[in-house]
């Protein structure tokens, strides 16, 4: 004879006597499961919707007042924008699904002073993180790298990046940096300007793409060259129209 099921309050009855250690237990894996559904639906709606603000423009506005942003889709921004961030943040954008081995390496042979964060590590933690080095927050990161990865594609990726990026003490945007510091749209930038504002990422409160120094305007030159170099051979072809 088949066993007759339990009643569902027969089995909230027999989960509240559960040792208090499995009770614990049940409900952090309860959580954890929430938190990562939540994150996960987080990512899914950003991969169509422009972020309305993010949580490092929230701190901003609440030390400096207010903050500029605009929002400005890939089709209204000179491509030389999207590869002179990449020849300048991350020149193997198009050929990691993530994470640079090869940079991580580098950085851990020449020490912690060299970055080897990704442009989609970085995405992931202006996107839906904080700043700081807590090994809560890296956590976080890793583990939602490679979802955006595998959800965005390479050209959405770097979309959201030149969005949501800081160009100078509370400019947010290659758009609002664009009206900024040259006066112009983002579909209006030349080359040299393009390089410039790819020049004073990730240090835009210590750099200045409008009035640059000589050392700033050699790293320009050189971003400059690097993005002519991705589009030639190949390692820009991710995020191309």
């Amino acid at each position: 004879m088949a066993k007759a099921k339990a009643s569902p309050k027969k089995k909230a009855a027999a989960a509240a006597k559960a040792p208090l250690p499995q009770r614990i237990k049940r409900w952090v894996v309860r959580g954890m499961l929430g938190l990562a559904g939540f994150f996960l639906l987080w990512i899914i709606v950003y991969s169509v919707i422009a972020p309305p603000i993010t949580p490092y423009m929230i701190g901003e506005r609440r030390v400096l007042g207010e903050v500029e942003y605009e929002w400005a889709d890939a089709e209204d921004i000179s491509p030389m924008v999207l590869a002179a961030v990449v020849a300048a943040e991350d020149a193997n954008f198009c050929q990691h699904w993530g994470f640079d081995v090869g940079a991580i390496r580098a950085a851990i042979e020449e020490g912690a002073d060299r970055g080897a964060s990704t442009i989609t590590q970085q995405v992931v933690k202006n996107a839906f993180l904080w700043h700081g080095r807590s090994w809560l927050r890296k956590a976080l990161e890793a583990s939602m790298t490679p979802v955006v990865e595998l959800l965005w594609s390479k050209r959405r990726i770097l979309e959201v990046y030149v969005n949501i990026a800081e160009f100078d003490e509370g400019i947010f945007g290659v758009a609002a940096a664009a009206r900024h510091h040259f006066g112009v749209g983002p579909d209006e930038l030349t080359e040299v300007q393009a390089a410039r504002l790819a020049m004073v990422l990730p240090s835009p409160k210590l750099r200045s793409a409008s009035n640059p120094t000589n050392r700033e305007r050699a790293r320009t030159a050189s971003i400059l060259d690097g993005a002519h170099t991705i589009r030639k051979d190949g390692r820009a072809d991710c995020f191309r129209n």
